[in-house]
């Protein structure tokens, strides 16, 4: 089959129920509305496997990291709720393949596994997760991978990568990018540069535009998302598709912006 989802998602803690406090969920509420929208886009879209790019798992400078383990587990203990927990399973024969698409594109990679019981899942996965793992009846695996420090362009070649897993896997992915995008808009005008420039560049998917982004302005903005979204684009690549800004605030000083990537139903 195909890629049947494409998103993008920020992580803050703060809006999931249960860690936000009200006066500061009121300052982030559209973004609290965007999610929900994603979360309708996602269930609509009915896909079996959604892989997960976070920039807060175990990045490796030279080479990618994919979760191999089945059991993922993860709280927010760290936020003061450890009783807010996501739990999933990972889909290894989606893991296995995309390892052979990855050997056959010559793209370094590394498949981890602790020998622990289960992989502990970070908020920059788990944030997302508790919103689209709201509906009861879904029952999706989730695959996580970590970027790393290798160019935009190898960034891209591994989104691609994952789209060519997706033609062989019999069932329906989906991918996600999580990041938040600037956390300079308060101290550093290329912050707000740089977020206005990739919502409208995301807007009119203009992509060419993405990869030519300065590295210089990339660290002067203090970005995060950046290369999960330049995985995002590169499985992407070659397909009809109709961008949707669902939400974008920086209340606190970071940029947070959800995105759905209307793909055609294959």
């Amino acid at each position: 089959m195909s890629l049947n989802f494409g998103a993008i998602a920020p992580h803050p803690p703060i809006i999931v129920s249960g860690i936000g406090e009200n006066g500061d969920l009121e300052k982030i509420a559209d973004t609290i509305v965007g999610m929900r929208k994603l979360t309708t886009a996602f269930n609509e879209a009915d896909v079996d496997t959604l892989v997960v790019i976070s920039p807060h798992g175990l990045v490796y400078p030279d080479r990618f990291n994919i979760c191999q383990m089945q059991k993922l587990f993860g709280t927010f203990a760290s936020f003061g709720q450890p009783d807010i927990m996501v739990e999933a399973e990972n889909n290894l024969d989606f893991v296995d393949l995309l390892g052979k698409k990855m050997d056959e594109a010559e793209i370094a990679y590394s498949f981890y596994d602790n020998g622990g019981e289960f992989f502990e899942l970070d908020h920059g996965a788990m944030v997302p997760l508790s919103f689209l793992k709201q509906n009861q009846e879904s029952s999706f695996k989730v695959v996580p991978i970590t970027y790393s420090d290798l160019d935009k362009e190898t960034h891209f070649a591994f989104g691609q990568t994952i789209k060519e897993a997706t033609k062989d896997y019999p069932g329906r992915v989906g991918i996600l990018a999580s990041g938040d995008l600037s956390h300079q808009l308060l101290q550093n005008p290329d912050g707000k540069k740089f977020d206005e420039q990739l919502t409208t560049d995301l807007e009119s998917y203009n992509v060419q535009n993405i990869m030519q982004y300065d590295d210089e302005f990339l660290a002067s903005a203090g970005e995060c998302g950046y290369r999960s979204i330049l995985i995002l684009l590169g499985a992407l690549s070659g397909l009809e598709v109709h961008p949707k800004i669902f939400s974008y605030q920086g209340p606190f000083g970071v940029g947070y912006l959800v995105a759905n990537f209307e793909l055609p139903e294959a």
